[in-house]
């Protein structure tokens, strides 16, 4: 069970960070990703992290947002910096199993962005 939270109403230029509480017993065993859903468009990778901490952004997002992960509290956080309008979406959280290869996707969180 993936449950994420941090989403809000935030002006251009402002932060937000979002969390993403996984309950599994073996959380190392996850590689967590978070995607974004713009109305009307495609979910799309945001960024991903592995257990050891190796990261994977969307080219345009790097620099602005970042991802991290604490194993021992078994959750992973986006942290977005200087937020744009195109940055307005329902963002999800997404564990993958690199065991056995199930994936798991949470309830999303609304960020909105005003210009």
């Amino acid at each position: 069970q993936l449950q994420a939270s941090g989403g809000g109403y935030v002006q251009a230029g402002g932060s937000l960070r979002l969390s993403c509480a996984v309950s599994a017993s073996v959380f190392s065993a996850y590689r967590m990703g978070w995607y974004r859903q713009a109305l009307g468009k495609q979910r799309d990778l945001v960024a991903d992290i592995r257990s050891e901490g190796t990261t994977v952004y969307d080219p345009s997002l790097k620099g602005r947002f970042t991802i991290s992960r604490d194993n021992a509290k078994k959750t992973v956080f986006l942290q977005m910096n200087s937020l744009k309008s195109e940055d307005t979406a329902v963002y999800y959280c997404r564990a993958l199993n690199v065991l056995d290869g199930r994936s798991y996707c949470g309830q999303g969180t609304q960020v909105t962005v005003s210009s």
